[in-house]
């Protein structure tokens, strides 16, 4: 795919920028577990025609014309949509994960309504709650964590926690915990305080779909994600939900948190859809996992932390405080050699935020070059090299060697 060929005849600047980007991509292992490498026909889909369209409204109910092509692939969209997830109803509308969130608050909730989500420091998101976040200053915030010993959830604090506060909703879902989530027990939980069930699964949502990861729609009343991710789309979002709250949310979507929706955007997430509903997907998340969980060992191998011991997902937590290194410090020389992931807290973390405890490390991109148990091996060996040798630049231009070597068998956007 040529990225920049009409670019370049207008704006050089802009040709050259993005054509390091395109560099960066082929050249560094993409191990940020929230990123992923979306297929050249969602690239080329989000570059169409549909870029000039507004479309305010929904399919047969929009407030402009011109909108026949914009309605089919919406409702293309919407059915694949609810045929990949088993839902009763699908808005392809919302912009971002955060907006989906915001959504669904704006929908069943008032402000000073109670939300009870996961706490960020344990591996929850800012729109669980987070002081930082709208949903924390709109909403009463509560949070429930992890347990101290072993890491997961807990879920007879949760459900005292719930007692104690009475929330109007319960947000299951993280974007930093490894194991499953059971949202049977969360409805059990929700039920039993009378609150509304949202389970956000933007991590998971690629899992879920291929049913490797315990499905929240039979249980929850609103189900959101984005779309890049594990299911390997573009940056969006979506929001799942029973039928006789489609009305709230979709106004709650439009005009209540946005207008204009992207249809370049939609049409891509009908792309995703449609190729999360292949076999060969199902064959991709099985390896997403496979890689995810022998990374994991073999970092247990070498002496890490890993948080639970390991992982039924497309991410692993490291706790480095064992390894007198920061967060911060892995993830920046890990980076200079070509291994890209984030630093990020840990449950019980002291650190500042913007220095951290720990690593999260993702195998989504990866694994959608091609990479596969052997590749596993050898990166946990780099990684381990690199963080023991954090300041040591011989090591890291050795590793970044290395790593170079490595891409270059597994090309991805290389037209």
């Amino acid at each position: 795919m040529d990225f920049t060929k009409y670019i370049e005849k207008v704006d050089k600047d802009v040709a050259y920028i993005i054509k390091q980007e395109v560099k960066r991509n082929r050249e560094n292992l993409l191990m940020i577990a929230s990123e992923n490498y979306a297929d050249e026909a969602i690239l080329q889909a989000q570059g169409s025609v549909f870029t000039n369209k507004y479309a305010e409204g929904y399919p047969g109910k929009r407030f402009y014309q011109g909108v026949e092509w914009c309605d089919k692939i919406e409702q293309l969209a919407i059915d694949r949509a609810k045929q990949l997830f088993g839902a009763e109803h699908a808005n392809v509308q919302p912009n971002s994960g955060s907006q989906t969130n915001q959504s669904v608050y704006l929908a069943v909730l008032a402000p000073g309504d109670s939300i009870l989500g996961m706490n960020l420091a344990a591996g929850g998101h800012l729109t669980h709650g987070a002081p930082a976040s709208s949903s924390g200053k709109l909403y009463k915030s509560h949070s429930y964590g992890v347990n101290k010993d072993t890491y997961l959830l807990d879920y007879d604090e949760i459900a005292a926690k719930a007692k104690e506060v009475k929330p109007k909703i319960i947000v299951a879902g993280a974007s930093a915990y490894p194991r499953q989530i059971d949202f049977k027990k969360f409805r059990e939980i929700a039920d039993s305080v009378g609150a509304f069930l949202l389970a956000d699964i933007a991590h998971y949502a690629g899992l879920v779909a291929v049913k490797l990861f315990p499905d929240p729609v039979p249980y929850c009343d609103f189900v959101t994600t984005t779309t890049h991710k594990t299911l390997k789309g573009p940056r969006g979002g979506l929001i799942l939900c029973r039928e006789k709250y489609a009305k709230a949310v979709n106004s709650a979507v439009f005009p209540g948190m946005q207008g204009g929706p992207l249809m370049h955007v939609i049409a891509a997430k009908a792309i995703c859809f449609g190729e999360a509903l292949k076999p060969a997907f199902k064959l991709y998340q099985e390896q997403v996992i496979k890689n995810a969980q022998l990374l994991g060992a073999e970092l247990i191998k070498k002496g890490y932390k890993v948080l639970t011991g390991g992982t039924d997902c497309h991410l692993i937590l490291v706790d480095l405080r064992p390894d007198n290194i920061t967060g911060k410090d892995a993830a920046l020389a890990l980076d200079k050699a070509g291994i890209t992931l984030n630093k990020n807290g840990v449950p019980f973390d002291t650190q500042n935020p913007f220095i951290t405890s720990g690593i999260r490390v993702g195998t989504p991109a990866i694994t959608a070059r091609g990479m596969k148990e052997k590749e596993i091996v050898m990166i946990a060996g780099w990684m381990d090299e690199v963080m023991k040798n954090s300041t040591d630049e011989k090591v890291i231009k050795s590793v970044r060697a290395k790593v170079l070597k490595l891409c270059g068998k597994f090309p991805v956007y290389n037209r």
